[in-house]
This record gives structure tokens, C-alpha cells and sequence, in this order.
């Protein structure tokens, strides 16, 4: 059993930055997809970002202002963003499909598609 643990969330002003960490359990992580979702108070969880073998993918929101990446091995995934806004406040979560593969991009993949989780990194926004 793999485990995924975030890190990186705090408190910022708006036009801050932040940089989220996930980071799985072993050195070498199986998975064709990753993605980072955001769940605001009293909102559901969607997604904010993906990364796989067939590129990145991101919610209209924080296009050209997040960034998806990891590294070699998958260990480590990232999501750095920047310009922050109220709007991006909530409780972050990586995801990771544990390897098992489905017939569509990476970008589509539903909550049900990620085995894997994280226990979420906490993202405070102040206007």
C-alpha cells in the first residue's frame, strides 16, 4: 500500500505564493496520473490539476497561474501556485491512480479514478 502526504499549505495574503508538496510512501511510485484537488468549505472537491505521460491539465481557474510537476520516479509531486486569491482557499489533496491505467487522458479522470490519497494540507487566503 502506497501512502501520499501533502505538505507546503499555510496562510498567505492575496498575490502570494505557495508551493504544495506530495510525496509517496516508496522511492518509485506506479502511476499513469497524478492530480492535485481543492476542496473549499461547504464545496464539493474538484480538481485543480493533473499531470500524466500524456502532459498536464488544469481547471480554467489557475491556468498560468499553477504549475503541476514531479519528479523522476513520480515520488514527488508538486504544485506550485502563484498570484493567490480567495477564490483558491481550501484544504488541498494529491491523488494518484496507483497504477492501474484507463482508456482516456489523464485529464478527464474522475475522483473515482484515484486509489490513492493524501489526508489534505490546509491553503488560507487572506484578501
Amino acid at each position: 500500500e502506497v501512502r501520499l502526504a501533502e505538505s507546503g499549505g499555510g496562510s498567505v495574503q492575496a498575490g502570494g505564493s505557495l508551493r504544495l508538496s506530495c510525496t509517496a510512501s516508496r522511492d518509485r511510485y506506479n502511476a499513469y496520473c497524478m492530480a492535485w484537488f481543492r476542496q473549499a468549505p461547504g464545496k464539493e472537491r474538484d480538481a485543480v490539476a493533473f499531470i500524466g505521460s500524456d502532459g498536464t491539465t488544469y481547471r480554467d481557474s489557475v491556468k498560468g497561474r499553477f504549475i503541476i510537476s514531479q519528479t523522476a520516479g513520480k515520488k514527488n509531486t508538486y504544485l506550485q501556485m502563484n498570484n493567490l486569491t480567495t477564490e483558491d482557499a481550501g484544504t488541498y489533496y494529491c491523488a494518484g491512480d496507483g497504477g492501474h491505467w484507463y482508456p482516456r487522458i489523464c485529464g478527464v479522470y474522475g475522483e473515482a479514478d484515484f486509489r490513492d490519497w493524501g489526508q489534505g494540507t490546509q491553503v488560507t487566503v487572506s484578501s
